[in-house]
């Protein structure tokens, strides 16, 4: 009889267990970045942030709707390739992803947006800077960085009005995002009344810059400013120190990492570059600063590594689309997007997190960096 009764209280327990199981919500988060290929240092940095988002929320035990949600991390490779991107795109629309965070760049992030949008897929990147992103109409793209016009506007203003450019030459790698970074700076050059004296440009996949350098070096100029990655701008800086070409270089975010002393090899004089990364910390804000350094320093525990650039945002985005599902109870695209699309006073760790109409952030900081001693060091926040 007891071996009986106890045969039915496990089966009780089962069921009982099953049923639990059976309430859990799965909920899967994409991410998509260039996991290889010459910025892969960075793609993965991008992925390592949603994953530490993604584990976290597992371990806080997240109710969305008065059910345990259980967070599931899609990641795909896009090889900073358009055609890829949308391939990755696709796989997840058909994966049935809940929202998606990413791609890192803006080549591959707007050709997938319209993707995701046909889907009614929430996508937020945390580093596609081009405008044009979020200026095609959709009502699924989000992004958590400034986008180019502001960041090239006050690159140039600043070449113009801080390091007093006077010639100032403009490369770019003819990629959404390296030839917008560039075309921004070019109008905020000439808005702070500075001239350009050359435009150049060659590809993501160069390595040869003999030609182009060669020819800027005609125009003797005090200033070169490169849209585009780190992957390129490293050969190229070496390329000018053995040109005996030794003007300020400038970039965007996508040459301000960890890893550009490496890529340049040892060539980069101290305050040659100057470079910005579309987000940032105001020194001044004690609170900010802390939360910051917590993150880098769970970072690098968890993954070995130091953060290169973007995991912060990514780790925000994945956050800020969470909480949006929280507060809507629900993590069906159509039933969170217009909770998602109010986000309005996140606190996260890269600053305060709302979305305009066209679903870019509001009052998007930039910090402009340069490098000391092969090390990255901070010029300050501006707005």
């Amino acid at each position: 009889m007891q071996v009986k009764l106890n045969v039915i209280v496990a089966a009780a327990v089962a069921l009982a267990a099953g049923s639990v199981y059976a309430e859990d919500l799965v909920v899967k988060i994409g991410h998509v970045g260039p996991t290889s290929g010459g910025i892969a240092h960075l793609g993965k940095d991008n992925e390592n942030g949603a994953r530490m988002a993604i584990d976290e929320l597992n371990a806080k035990g997240v109710m969305i709707g008065g059910k345990k949600a259980k967070f599931e991390l899609l990641a795909e490779d896009d090889a900073a390739d358009p055609k890829q991107g949308t391939a990755a795109a696709q796989k997840l629309v058909d994966e049935k992803v809940n929202g998606v965070i990413g791609h890192l760049n803006s080549g591959t992030t707007i050709p997938a947006s319209k993707i995701y949008s046909d889907a009614g897929i929430p996508q937020i990147s945390p580093s596609a800077t081009n405008p044009k992103y979020t200026r095609q109409g959709f009502k699924t793209t989000f992004r958590v960085v400034a986008d180019d016009v502001h960041l090239g506007g006050t690159l140039g203003k600043y070449a113009v009005t801080t390091l007093k450019g006077k010639t100032i030459a403009v490369i770019d790698d003819r990629t959404a995002y390296g030839q917008g970074v560039a075309d921004e700076f070019e109008k905020g050059v000439k808005a702070a009344g500075g001239k350009v004296v050359k435009r150049e440009f060659t590809n993501d996949k160069a390595t040869d810059f003999t030609a182009i350098l060669t020819s800027i070096k005609g125009t003797k100029p005090d200033l070169v400013f490169y849209g585009g990655m780190d992957a390129v701008a490293g050969p190229m800086l070496r390329q000018m120190k053995q040109l005996g070409l030794s003007a300020k270089f400038m970039g965007g975010d996508g040459i301000c990492t960890g890893e550009l002393p490496k890529l340049a090899a040892g060539t980069m004089a101290d305050d040659q570059v100057v470079c910005a990364e579309a987000g940032g910390i105001d020194q001044n804000d004690k609170a900010a600063v802390k939360a910051m350094e917590d993150f880098r320093a769970k970072f690098k525990k968890k993954f070995g590594a130091d953060v290169q650039i973007y995991a912060p945002y990514v780790y925000d985005a994945t956050n800020v689309m969470v909480a949006a599902m929280e507060k809507a109870g629900s993590a069906d695209p159509a039933k969170y997007l217009p909770v998602l699309a109010k986000t309005t006073g996140y606190k996260g760790v890269t600053g305060v997190i709302s979305f305009d109409e066209k679903g870019d952030i509001k009052n998007g900081a930039l910090t402009l960096y340069t490098y000391k001693g092969g090390v990255k060091t901070s010029l300050g926040v501006v707005h």
